[in-house]
């Protein structure tokens, strides 16, 4: 849960929430094909893992896939899969050496079968890594999170297992997909974009957000410093007064 202590430029964000929007808008500025940005982008996202270390960065979490994107043309999601597919059997020996804990969160149950396996695989082998810890958001809706967990939480009553009373933002917490995971301190968001696009609803409650004018495959280690400085310098108070 959410540290209630006031800060001021002091504290750094150890744990960043990224929406990673603009890899379609970048290929088509350049007369490319929606695919190409999502390949570029997937570098990006190899330049910023990298980067987490020397930047303090201990937990990041990116937004890969969500619920929504089903709706996208067969051949973006196909290619979207593959590129997941390749991050994965490309990236796992050097996450593994670089002490990297890789996790995957969101429905999983509608991803094809043998992806799947390979990111159950990729977590297994990855799962004593504590360097950094990476989460992949796919298949994931913050608002069909919460629906999976009141729902679980209603069997349990149903079933005499819990009542009305045990329900507690405790209880929903450990039952989030994030459930081991701390609350995100930043959020990041490119391509300019101002909304949260149904991104960890429960978990940003109190984080701090970015919103950078610059679509994911331009995003810099040096952009990204600069957001974590920005961070630095916010007053989170909580809901309390400053004192």
């Amino acid at each position: 849960m959410a540290n209630s202590r006031a800060v001021r430029g002091t504290t750094s964000a150890r744990h960043v929430a990224m929406i990673m929007d603009g890899n379609g808008r970048w290929a088509v500025e350049r007369g490319q094909p929606r695919l190409l940005g999502h390949k570029r982008g997937v570098e990006t996202v190899r330049e910023i893992v990298k980067s987490c270390p020397d930047l303090g960065v201990t937990h990041l979490t990116m937004f890969a896939f969500s619920t929504e994107n089903w709706k996208r043309s067969k051949t973006e999601v196909s290619g979207l899969m593959l590129l997941l597919r390749r991050y994965i059997q490309k990236e796992i020996a050097d996450l593994i050496d670089k002490g990297i804990r890789l996790r995957f969160i969101g429905r999983k149950d509608r991803v094809e079968k043998g992806l799947r396996a390979l990111m159950e695989s990729a977590e297994k082998r990855t799962e004593h890594n504590n360097k950094l810890h990476l989460t992949i958001a796919i298949d994931y809706g913050g608002r069909d999170e919460m629906t999976r967990v009141m729902q679980g939480i209603a069997v349990d009553i149903a079933a005499r297992k819990l009542t009305p009373a045990d329900v507690s933002e405790a209880l929903i917490s450990s039952r989030l997909d994030t459930f081991d995971l701390p609350d995100p301190d930043l959020v990041i968001r490119t391509s300019g974009e101002c909304r949260t696009s149904n991104f960890l609803l429960w978990q940003t409650a109190y984080a701090e957000y970015e919103f950078v004018d610059v679509n994911w495959p331009d995003f810099t280690p040096e952009i990204f410093g600069q957001m974590l400085e920005n961070f630095m310098l916010r007053d989170r108070r909580f809901g309390a007064v400053a004192k």
